[in-house]
C-alpha cells in the first residue's frame, strides 16, 4: 500500500503532463498531414500523389518502434541532434497521419460525386467545395475510425520510453528499477492507460451522438 501511495500519483501525473499532451499534439499534427495527403490523393495531383503514396507505404509498412529509433538514435549517428520529445512527436505524427490519411481518403470517396458537381454549379472553387461540402461529410463518417487512432496513439506513446522520453511508462520503469516490484507497478500503469482510454471512449461515444443528432437535424 505504501508503494502504491508513492508510485500511483507519480505515474498518473506523468500521464497528465507528458503522455496525454504528447498524444494530443501528435494527433493534431497528424490530422493536418492526413487532410493534405487525402486531398492530394483524391484530386490525383501529379507527382505529389506518388510522393504521398510512398510516404503512406513507408510509415504503414514499418514498425513505429523502428521509426523512433531511426529518428532519434539514427539521426544522431549522422550528426543531426534532435531531442527525444521532438523525435517522438515527429514519428507519432507521421505514423498516425499515414493511417488517418487513408481513412479520410476513403471517407471523401464515399461522398457522392454529385456533391462536387453541385458545388461547381453554384460557382464554388475546388477548395471551397472540399472545405465546406466534402470534408464535413467525410469527417462525420470517418469520426469513429479517427478517434480510434487517437486512442491507439495514447497507448503507443509508451514506445517513447525507448528513446528516453519521461512519459508515464518510463516513470514506471524507473520506480520498478528502484523497488523491484515489477508486477504491481506494471499493473498500475496499465490501469492508468485504461483510465485515459476509457475517458476517450466516452468522449468518442458522446461525439458520435452529437454528430448523429446534427445529421438527423439536417
Amino acid at each position: 500500500m505504501e508503494l502504491f501511495l508513492e508510485s500511483f500519483p507519480k505515474i498518473f501525473i506523468s500521464g497528465i503532463v507528458i503522455t496525454l499532451p504528447l498524444a494530443l499534439v501528435s494527433f493534431i499534427i497528424a490530422m493536418l498531414i492526413a487532410i493534405v495527403c487525402a486531398i492530394i490523393q483524391y484530386a490525383k495531383v501529379p507527382i505529389a500523389k506518388n510522393i504521398v503514396q510512398f510516404y503512406i507505404w513507408i510509415f504503414r509498412g514499418t514498425p513505429m518502434l523502428v521509426q523512433l529509433f531511426i529518428m532519434y538514435f539514427g539521426m544522431q549517428s549522422i550528426g543531426v541532434r534532435i531531442s527525444a520529445i521532438t523525435a517522438a512527436i515527429i514519428v507519432f505524427s507521421l505514423n498516425t497521419g499515414a493511417y488517418c490519411a487513408e481513412t479520410i481518403r476513403g471517407s471523401i470517396e464515399s461522398v457522392p460525386q454529385g456533391q462536387m458537381e453541385a458545388g461547381y454549379c453554384v460557382g464554388m472553387s475546388y477548395m471551397q467545395i472540399m472545405m465546406h461540402i466534402i470534408l464535413p461529410q467525410a469527417f462525420r463518417s470517418a469520426f469513429p475510425s479517427l478517434f480510434n487512432n487517437l486512442i491507439s496513439l495514447v497507448k503507443d506513446t509508451s514506445l517513447a520510453a525507448n528513446i528516453t522520453v519521461t512519459e508515464m511508462f518510463m516513470q514506471t520503469e524507473r520506480i520498478a528499477g528502484r523497488t523491484y516490484q515489477f508486477m504491481q507497478l506494471y499493473i498500475e500503469v496499465a490501469f492508468v492507460y485504461l483510465i485515459f482510454c476509457t475517458v476517450l471512449t466516452w468522449l468518442q461515444a458522446w461525439g458520435e451522438k452529437k454528430l448523429n443528432y446534427y445529421q438527423a437535424g439536417r
